[in-house]
């Protein structure tokens, strides 16, 4: 299969090791795209859409991409911030006042952003069917009590981040999160991102493959367990992401429909100083918002070292040796997708696949693909 686009000489080795995995089949269909200050030195894509690889993966595919969305949810809510309609270190309930029930009334925006609200997920029960209604999800999670002290350790809000800051968006801005990631993002960008998907595009969507089973059972795992709680509540079959009803929500954690060089064209806002292309999101002073380190240590869900500044993780060495100790900002999805923010270099790295691999927040071909680019810029 013919690997398309683009890719600049000293990128050479990433082209050979991105078509060397499509032709392999280690990758079914997949999208790479590195951005150097607003400069596309490498986009390319490659492989197909559907496990029957009767489909090829063209240029304009999109694919779920899982927490890779999380980028764009914090974004929007910092571009709230910068507007001066939110405050980090505000207490969420000044914004959603139902929020207070109890003993959350202290619990800021900050912690939202990073992980340490203590609300990591829904209370059981709760279903996919709890999940696609809005109103129900967020009453659930307005009427839940913190499961640990805010603000003194980090646990993945793997399924709620959407939810919960999306609730702030709505509060403040009068519209949904996805809305408003349409309006004023993926819009004035020209981007092609959404959180959800429209019908219209079903048909170039590409299919998610599903990833290996966890290495444990969550439901082998005590009811009240935190990883079970945030990672199994509810119950999730990477499959749901090729259902109507999936594809029809706003959930802001995880079901952003984008492509490598739609995430690059909104991500690279950050490492561009707040502008792109004469359409400014942020000012300075929000991106150094970023940087306040909220956490470092043990996440009390992943079970790893994990480092967490405002709206998005930091360098850690110990858990995530691939990304450099440096003034860099990154997520990335389960089963691989990433999203990485290299300020000093002015460098946005992107990957999208519809093969997941092993791994909440990566996989070995993205950890792959992110030595390859750090490789080769530091030669």
């Amino acid at each position: 299969m013919t690997v398309c686009g683009h890719c600049s000489p000293e990128f050479d080795q990433l082209r050979r090791e991105f078509e060397s995995n499509i032709a392999s089949g280690e990758e079914l269909g997949a999208a790479v795209v590195v951005d150097v200050d607003g400069d596309v030195v490498v986009d390319l894509w490659g492989g197909y859409c559907d496990s029957e690889r009767t489909h090829p993966w063209e240029a304009d595919t999109i694919t779920n991409v899982w927490s890779s969305t999380k980028t764009v949810t914090s974004l929007a809510v910092l571009m709230l911030v910068d507007r001066g309609l939110l405050d980090v270190r505000a207490p969420v309930a000044q914004y959603w006042p139902e929020f207070a029930a109890n003993g959350k009334e202290r619990i800021e925006v900050r912690h939202l952003l990073s992980h340490t609200s203590g609300v990591a997920g829904w209370e059981p029960p709760f279903g996919m069917d709890e999940l696609y209604d809005w109103e129900l999800a967020s009453s659930r999670l307005a009427g839940q009590a913190p499961r640990w002290e805010p603000g003194t350790a980090s646990g993945y809000h793997a399924q709620n981040f959407g939810q919960l800051l999306g609730e702030v968006v709505r509060r403040v801005s009068g519209q949904t999160l996805a809305q408003f990631v349409a309006d004023e993002i993926a819009g004035p960008l020209g981007a092609d991102f959404q959180i959800g998907a429209r019908e219209s595009d079903w048909p170039r969507i590409a299919e998610v493959v599903p990833p290996p089973p966890l290495p444990i059972d969550l439901t082998m795992l005590p009811e009240d367990n935190l990883t079970r709680l945030a990672l199994g509540t509810p119950q999730l079959d990477a499959a749901a992401a090729n259902t109507a009803s999936w594809r029809r929500a706003d959930l802001g954690a995880y079901n952003g429909h984008g492509n490598a060089r739609s995430l690059a064209r909104i991500m690279s806002v950050i490492v561009r100083g707040g502008t792109v292309d004469d359409i400014t999101l942020l000012t300075p002073g929000t991106i150094d918002l970023i940087f306040e380190e909220q956490s470092n240590g043990n996440d009390l869900v992943l079970g790893l070292p994990l480092r967490f500044g405002i709206g998005y993780g930091l360098p850690q060495t110990i858990s995530i040796p691939y990304i450099p100790d440096e003034r860099i900002c990154f997520w990335g999805g389960w089963g691989g997708s990433m999203v990485v923010m290299d300020l000093d270099r002015r460098m946005t790295v992107t990957y999208t696949m519809n093969k997941m691999g092993p791994g909440i927040i990566g996989s070995p071909r993205s950890e792959a693909y992110l030595r390859t680019v750090y490789g080769l810029v530091e030669a």
